[in-house]
């Protein structure tokens, strides 16, 4: 199953690959757009190690506009079909808010549902995800992605994203959402200022005590960029490094672009933040 992979939370910290299959996501936005590319995407990062893919066909980019039901469904089922069809054991999440391609992703082979706003917008989606018991991503975030960067402010944004993440848990509980099955995101980037980003990846330990698995999102972001004066597609070597930070601090799951590198740092940092992880020393050749 698809799902095993999450066998390993706790163990290490997994890879989730974006293919985004969309005209304007921010960084690669256009790139995977018809189905032979998005599938040859999809070979390329299981290739390189991701451990779960997040196929995505709504930008949530600061700003983007909502796409169409049927765009969305257009764009995201013959990839999920495709790629289940050729690697029936990977482990595939869907980037939707929309009960209906929730739904019908499952249908067609997803094993987890992404949901940018923790199963707020569309009122069916706790609906969908209950009577699936299909591993769900809760991410916090301020409005919506067309309004989110309109001068967001939190008094303390660690505690308000863990007070609004525990909301949501217990929520989606009461209506039939099995706990375990759960896991929490709070939205790097999302109706966030530089700086709440920074105090959100130096305090992710306050999260892991909601008793969920911890997903970030780091990859390519602008606050990253603000350090460097670098666009979106440069960003590799500042992704490593929140990638790490993340993995140090606490985090279960990376979701980023650049699948191989990321990896690769990532097993050492798990080297040192997760006890038993080093491979043990070799003694030396005769």
């Amino acid at each position: 199953m698809g799902t095993d992979v999450l066998k390993e939370l706790g163990r290490r910290t997994l890879v989730m690959g974006v293919l985004n299959v969309t005209p304007d996501s921010f960084s690669d936005g256009g790139l995977y757009c018809d189905l032979e590319r998005a599938v040859a995407r999809a070979r390329q990062l299981i290739a390189e190690g991701a451990d779960i893919l997040d196929v995505g066909g709504e930008s949530t980019r600061p700003g983007a506009e909502p796409v169409p039901l049927d765009e969305e469904l257009r764009r995201v089922i013959p990839v999920i079909e495709a790629v289940r069809r050729e690697f029936p054991d990977v482990c595939l999440s869907v980037d939707t808010y929309k009960a209906r391609v929730a739904e019908a992703a499952l249908e067609a082979g997803a094993d987890i549902v992404n949901d940018v706003s923790a199963l707020r917008f569309d009122p069916r989606m706790v609906e969908v995800v209950a009577a699936a018991q299909a591993p769900v991503v809760l991410m916090h975030m301020k409005g919506t992605p067309k309004t989110m960067q309109r001068n967001p402010f939190y008094h303390d944004v660690v505690g308000e994203i863990t007070s609004f993440l525990r909301e949501r848990i217990a929520w989606a509980c009461e209506r039939g959402v099995d706990e375990r099955t759960i896991i929490v995101d709070p939205g790097l980037g999302f109706g966030k200022r530089p700086e709440d980003n920074w105090e959100i990846l130096r305090n992710l330990r306050a999260f892991k005590a909601l008793g969920r698995p911890l997903l970030i999102g780091p990859s390519r972001k602008s606050f990253l960029g603000l350090l460097t004066g670098r666009p979106p597609a440069e960003r590799l070597e500042e992704t490593i490094g929140a990638a790490v930070v993340g993995a140090l601090g606490g985090a279960d799951i990376v979701r980023v672009h650049d699948v191989k590198p990321v990896r690769r740092a990532l097993a050492v940092a798990d080297a040192v933040a997760r006890a038993g992880h080093a491979p043990a020393t070799q003694p030396p050749q005769a």
